[in-house]
């Protein structure tokens, strides 16, 4: 018999945007939150509950629910890929046009991260989630890696997508290498332009590219602080081939730092020092856009 709903983790799974857009045949000038099947399914294939994450101001806000209430009723949230980090988000100027990033998107994915953090709730970040998170809590990016990295391999091919892959070194006694021991050289997906510059304090990385060494897995010194780990590959994107890393272990250690946040919830934590900052800074840009 399955597990009743009152048994199951609930995951909360941050939302992608597409911003209104007036020559939209559908939903015309309508802003769009939504979520990717693969990565939804990814997690529901443990038994977990998603539940997508709203930004719950605009223009078209009413009521009182917050981020805060989402991070307290949830067990634990996934950030999602999708665009680019706006650069500003990390103290630099875009060196092309097309790296702008979303800035509004980075706004709103700081407050979930912050909403999370602050209630000592696990987080776990897939390509941008893994950039986001580094930035919010201090590092930055590659606003291209091809471009600033000398002799760095393609990471981004935009006609084979989820099956342009590489290989990656796993960190020896990090808790990735735990997870997977006596595998120091794994294959994953890359689908990604930029990358972590510098890794954000208070972090270690844990698997690195070959043979560019651009950082691709990261992981929160605990320290009392909640579970915080990310990939740069999409783990749920699994290839039907099985060439690269099995997902199902990164999703278990995840899911088990979430049942074990339901009996002990970490302690409060701000990325941003300030209590709410990154949630009032989302709420000032969305006003000033009505």
């Amino acid at each position: 018999m399955t597990a009743p709903a009152s048994r199951r983790l609930k995951i909360g799974l941050s939302a992608c945007f597409s911003h209104a857009d007036p020559y939209r045949p559908l939903f015309t000038g309508k802003t769009l939150q939504y979520v990717e099947q693969s990565i939804a399914h990814w997690i529901m294939s443990s038994g977990a509950m998603v539940v997508m994450v709203p930004c719950p101001t605009g223009e078209t806000a009413r009521g009182d629910v917050t981020l805060a209430h989402y991070a307290e009723w949830l067990d634990g949230v996934v950030m999602h890929g999708g665009a680019d980090v706006w650069p500003g988000s990390y103290g630099e100027e875009p060196l092309q046009p097309e790296w702008l990033g979303d800035r509004v998107r980075d706004l709103y994915d700081m407050a979930v991260v912050e909403a999370f953090s602050q209630a000592g709730k696990p987080i776990f970040g897939v390509c941008r989630g893994l950039q986001l998170i580094n930035v919010a809590f201090g590092g930055t990016l590659y606003q291209d890696i091809e471009t600033q990295v000398p002799g760095a391999q393609q990471h981004r091919n935009p006609i084979t997508y989820d099956k342009h892959q590489h290989d990656i070194a796993i960190v020896p006694g990090s808790r990735l290498d735990r997870l997977y021991p006596n595998q120091p050289r794994a294959r994953v997906n890359s689908i990604h332009h930029q990358g972590i510059k510098n890794v954000a304090p208070g972090f270690d990385i844990e698997a690195w590219s070959i043979p560019d060494r651009i950082p691709e897995a990261i992981h929160r010194r605990i320290g009392g602080k909640s579970y915080i780990a990310a990939t740069q590959w999409h783990p749920e994107f699994r290839d039907p081939e099985g060439r690269t890393l099995d997902d199902r272990v990164i999703l278990e250690d995840f899911l088990a730092a979430c049942e074990r946040a339901q009996v002990r919830p970490a302690l409060s934590h701000s990325p941003f020092q300030i209590r709410d900052r990154a949630a009032r800074m989302l709420r000032r840009a969305l006003l000033r856009k009505r």
